[in-house]
């Protein structure tokens, strides 16, 4: 393994922010690119909305579950080596999925990546936190990494986009395989060995506890749209859940070498700034998921010109993601955290005004809006996160920061996705039976058949308004295919609205929750780890590096009582 001394470290540190930036983008490239490919999927695999989901969210499940024990592992065994690994994982995951022949074998080879994004993201921002000491400065780093990793958000789907004009939809896949190999190499020569000195245990109870229940919870909320919320196995499924969650915080507070030490969470630095980032990611992921199918079901767009007009919103992430940390120097947490989830929200209400007619300048404003929330909210949420945790448990801080974005997302996909459901269902078919009902009243009454005879695929699917429509005599602008497109988008759109005004309420909850509770200067005393020293009371993490007052007081660990 390629070591490198202190000095060699410090003076490459932004050299591998860099290259911790790039293992990152990867990840959140990889969603936004997959949504544009949505209408090849539900065409080319014949996939249902519920594979289209699981398609999605496959990979959140596994790598939210997998996460906080990873996170753990690589405070333990090395954090390089936890990154080398999950970039091997994904891009393994990635040349499986680009040759997928069915939506079940491409589900399965999305949840393999999740087991490489769990070792990545984590071991990512806890080797920054580890490389970079000074509090000023990691809080700057921290908002470049933040930015990064929105901007490949952002231009996942032009890239995608852009492949998908000239390729099959495997190449959206292939695509971040070099990045990977890049970032793989790189990471080798700059990135330092960096492990928690104390090696604590492993906790496999901890660790079993924490799977089991965030996958059984992220199962419920993405299958209720399907099963509905009130069916025997979704109650099941989150009754499960939370016993199982019950019991993990249960047996974490009475081990004494316990996976996610529960007494982080006394400090509001870290307990409020992890809510708000769950809150931020249910608004940011669900309205994500709607966005691109309003570009492309309701506008008309074409995968490529969907990704390109998305891309004005990577402005605001990349201009605030890094700078919000200066902001964050003068104004505190609270209220840069606390405003970027206000602005959030009113970029969500104004989304709703949408209607069928409308053009893509009332899409792209309220799109601005909401990227600048997300721009100031991101660094500043995570630098809260990491400054109140010591830095030799920065693995686990960090798996418990993306844990609440993967768990967020992941419950802002589920619930907007079945309010969208719960809207356009109903509706669609209303609109449809209008329409039938109307064609037969002038004389077309066997193309109303053959349309009234699609409307169960039609309510499940909205691309599968498109393809019958096109079937019909005359396509899509024909007498009967207009009728039947109009119908869906106008279905979509009501259902549009009510799914976006549920993301905006739950911003303005999370900025309910920062303003009440997250200091606005990290200031709080830190909660060390069990048996640890505790930390600088300004927030600056204790590390391996740094020496102890041997004079400070302790927090007894439960091995001392």
């Amino acid at each position: 393994m390629h070591e490198l001394d202190e000095e060699a470290v410090h003076r490459r540190r932004w050299i591998a922010l860099a290259v911790l930036s790039l293992s990152l983008v990867i990840t959140g490239m990889d969603n936004t690119i997959l949504n544009v490919a949505i209408p090849h999927l539900s065409n080319d695999l014949h996939a249902s909305n519920s594979q289209l989901q699981w398609i999605v969210d496959g990979y959140v499940i596994v790598f939210a579950g997998l996460i906080l024990t990873m996170g753990s592992l690589g405070d333990r065994f090395g954090r390089k080596g936890a990154l080398s690994l999950g970039l091997v994982v994904f891009s393994a995951g990635q040349l499986g999925a680009a040759w997928s022949s069915s939506a079940s074998m491409l589900i399965a080879c999305r949840m393999f990546m999740g087991i490489g994004g769990a070792l990545i993201m984590p071991a990512t921002l806890s080797l920054l936190t580890n490389i970079f000491h000074d509090p000023t400065e990691r809080a700057r780093a921290i908002g470049v990494w933040a930015g990064v990793a929105a901007s490949g958000i952002v231009f996942g789907p032009i890239i995608g986009g852009i492949l998908l004009a000239h390729f099959w939809w495997g190449s959206v896949f292939l695509i971040t395989i070099p990045v990977a190999a890049v970032a793989l190499i790189s990471g080798h020569y700059v990135l330092p060995r960096s492990k928690d000195p104390s090696a604590p245990r492993v906790d496999p109870v901890g660790a079993a506890l924490s799977i089991s229940s965030l996958m059984v919870l992220l199962w419920a909320l993405i299958q209720a749209p399907t099963n509905g919320w009130l069916s025997p196995s979704i109650l099941g499924a989150f009754a499960a859940g939370l016993v199982l969650g019950a019991l993990f915080v249960s047996w974490e507070l009475h081990s004494d070498h316990p996976m996610l030490d529960m007494r982080f969470f006394r400090n509001p630095r870290f307990s409020a700034a992890n809510a708000g980032m769950t809150l931020v990611f249910f608004a940011m992921m669900g309205s994500s998921f709607l966005i691109t199918q309003q570009l492309q079901f309701v506008m008309g767009y074409s995968a490529l010109k969907a990704g390109v007009a998305m891309t004005p919103i990577a402005v605001p992430l990349l201009i605030l993601g890094p700078v919000s940390a200066r902001i964050t120097e003068r104004a505190g947490t609270k209220i840069v955290v606390g405003t970027g989830l206000v602005l959030a929200a009113i970029g969500l209400g104004w989304m709703s005004r949408l209607t069928v007619g409308s053009d893509y300048w009332n899409l792209l404003l309220p799109m601005l809006v909401l990227a600048s929330g997300m721009g100031l909210t991101m660094a500043p949420a995570t630098e809260s996160i990491m400054g109140a945790i010591p830095r030799e448990k920065a693995g686990v801080g960090s798996a418990m920061n993306d844990t609440t974005r993967q768990v967020g997302g992941a419950l802002g996909v589920a619930v907007i996705g079945s309010v969208l459901a719960s809207v356009y269902r109903p509706h669609v078919i209303e609109n449809l039976h209008a329409t039938v009902l109307g064609k037969a009243a002038l004389g077309h009454g066997a193309l109303a058949h053959q349309a009234n005879a699609a409307i169960g695929a039609i309510r499940d699917q909205l691309g599968a308004a498109f393809v019958i429509a096109d079937k019909l005599p005359g396509g899509a602008h024909g007498p009967l295919g207009a009728p039947v497109v109009t119908a869906a988008r106008t279905a979509f759109v009501d259902g549009f609205a009510g799914a976006v005004l549920v993301g905006a309420a739950v911003a303005l909850v999370g900025a309910l929750v920062v303003f009440a509770f997250l200091p606005a200067r990290g200031d709080e005393p830190m909660i060390a780890a069990v048996g640890a020293e505790i930390g600088d009371p300004v927030g600056d993490p204790v590390g391996d590096d740094v020496p102890v007052d041997p004079d400070a007081p302790r927090l007894v660990g439960a091995e001392e009582r």
